[in-house]
Parts: C-alpha cells; structure tokens; sequence
C-alpha cells in the first residue's frame, strides 16, 4: 500500500520533529519511514519513502508543501529558456540521496520482504513543472502540447533520460521492481494519451529491462494483445496511470509487467480486457480506510480477491494512495483478509 506509512503515528512523531524534505533527504530517516509500515503491518513490499518531484527539484526546479495542501514549484516552465535552466547533466548525482535510502533499506529487509523504488512519468512531471504547482486540470501543460509540440517533445525526452538513469539507479540498489506513476494520464484526451505519455513510459520501461534481457515492439499496437514480449529474468515495472480507462493498448504498450487498476474502474473489466501476460494490481477504494468499518473493509477486500481468484499475477493493492486519515484497524483488516484469503487458496 502506497504512502502506508503517513497515517502511523510514528510517522507523525517525525513529522513534529522534521520537515517533509528532511526526511526525504536524509537517507537514515527516509528508510526508517519506508520500514515503519513494514514492522507494524508486516506487508509482502516496502516502497521506498521519496517523492516524485525530487526528479523537478534534482533539475534544479526545487519544490514546496503547502501547509494547507497542494504542491508550489519555484518557478514554472514555460519555454525554451525555462528548459535551458534546468540542469539535466547533474541530477543523477543530486538524487544520491535515495539510493543511500534505498541500500539501507535492503539491507534491513534482506530478502525477507520485496522492496519497490518509483518516480513519476516524464507527462506527470512535466505537468507539475510547467503548471507551476498544483493544479485542478493543468492546462498549461497540455496548451503546451496543443500549441508547441516539439517544445514538448524536446522537454519529454530531457525528461524521460533523466528519470530513465533514476530508475536504473535504483535497480542497481537493489530493489525488485520499479512502479511508474503517472498520476496525470487520465487528464489526456484519448487520442493524445500514446504521444504525450504512454511512448515516454515505453522508453523508462526499455531502458529499465534493456540490460536483463527483455525487448519490446517498439511500435504503437493496434489491440491490447499485439506487443511482443521476450521476458528472461527482468526486473517487474508496474505502470499506474490514474484515470486512463480508455488506453489499454497503449498501457499494455508500454511494456509494463504489471499494471495498476484506480478504483474508478472496475477489476472485473480489467481482467477481461488485459491480457494474461500482463499482471493486474489494484483496487481497493482508498476513502474505505478513512470512512468504513473493518468488516466493511474486509468484505469489500474478500470481493475483489473472489473476482480475481484464478487469475494468474495478480497483486491486491488500493486504487490509490493510502489516505493520511486511514484507520489503523482498517489497514489490519485488508492485510488480515488478504493473508487469510491467500492461506485458504493454496
């Protein structure tokens, strides 16, 4: 479960103690914040505590949390000459930072539970960047597209390089899959989802399994069961694009092993259109946690492991983030259901 750790009070112990960005930046509290729901829940996978913006800010885009909610960027990228401020050579090193979390972090879990290293895709990132910040459907970002495509493309592939040495960073590190969040994919028309996000997600997913031995169709295919996958032992990257419900081929294009359902769609429909060789992760309400009770929770946790029973490569998760007001019994309650389901199917 993504961002399990924020509802925990341990978690809001540091918080009075430390700024988001300190902890995100020092490597001992970063991995003492990705092992906290480790030790208190005992999940199957930790996820690395970072944020998909420290990519913006390694390019020297530095960002803030508003107290009230909400992301600030320093300054919004809006041209050519606001590209050219961004330095692109550097930021591999200036994400040191995570990859000293992410060693510390294995070497706690050993091969006892899996770890999980992410970053946002190149069109999520650039949509913060551009914009500004926060916003409700950040528009300048596809004006951008709309208006001065190559500008865009230019910016995309910067950007897609620059996450791409970030993931192969983390593998080396030692984690046992990538999760790619594009987090804004569903704010794209259908007809511009492949050439704004889902070719750029492609290229991180490429140049992540390239040296393990997997290959993929580069092309666009025209159904979801057209990619050509040669799979050896690669590293799993589960691809999460909120909202895009109708891109399936495009996702399945992307070459992802796994890819994440929002709780807006349903799963059964999921399994019907994916194909077996891709894996299916999701997809829990996440306001459950916040609003429900455990049976309730547990009940609705039952259901979708009933519905996906039998189908090979499956992972129970959330349709989203963990919600920072979750009930502490409710989380319980979904690893309960899922330990006992997984127990009684064997």
């Amino acid at each position: 479960m993504r961002q399990a750790g924020r509802a925990l009070p341990e978690y809001r112990a540091l918080r009075e103690k430390y700024s988001f960005e300190q902890l995100v930046k020092t490597p001992e509290l970063a991995a003492e914040v990705t092992l906290q729901p480790i030790r208190r829940f005992g999940f199957d996978a930790a996820i690395v505590f970072s944020d998909i913006l420290v990519v913006p800010e390694a390019l020297g885009q530095p960002y803030k949390l508003h107290s009230e909610g909400g992301i600030a960027m320093e300054f919004a990228i809006r041209s050519k000459s606001d590209i050219a401020r961004l330095d692109f050579a550097a930021a591999h090193t200036r994400l040191d930072y995570v990859a000293d979390a992410l060693r510390l972090v294995r070497r706690e879990l050993g091969d006892k539970t899996a770890l999980i290293g992410f970053a946002g895709s190149p069109w999520t990132l650039a949509t913060f960047m551009i914009e500004g910040g926060s916003s409700e459907n950040f528009n300048c970002a596809t004006a951008l597209f709309r208006e001065d495509p190559k500008t865009y493309f230019a910016f995309a592939e910067k950007l897609t390089a620059t996450v791409a040495a970030f993931l192969q960073m983390q593998a080396e590190c030692g984690v046992d899959a990538i999760q790619v969040f594009d987090t804004h994919g569903g704010l794209l028309d259908q007809s511009q989802f492949w050439e704004v996000s889902g070719r750029w997600i492609n290229q991180l997913v490429s140049a992540v399994q390239k040296r393990a031995g997997r290959t993929l169709s580069p092309d666009k295919p025209a159904d979801a069961t057209a990619v050509t996958v040669v799979q050896n032992d690669v590293i799993p990257v589960i691809v999460f694009s909120l909202g895009t419900h109708h891109n399936w081929a495009d996702l399945v294009a992307t070459g992802a092993t796994v890819l994440g359902i929002d709780w807006h769609f349903p799963l059964e429909k999921a399994r019907e259109i994916l194909p077996k060789t891709i894996a299916i992760q999701g997809n829990l309400r996440p306001d459950l946690l916040s609003s429900a009770t455990p049976e309730v929770v547990a009940a609705e946790t039952r259901r979708l492991l009933t519905i996906m029973h039998g189908r090979n490569g499956y992972i129970f998760n959330l349709g989203h983030g963990v919600p920072p007001d979750a009930r502490l019994d409710n989380i319980a309650a979904v690893v309960d259901t899922v330990q006992r389901f997984t127990a009684s199917t064997m």
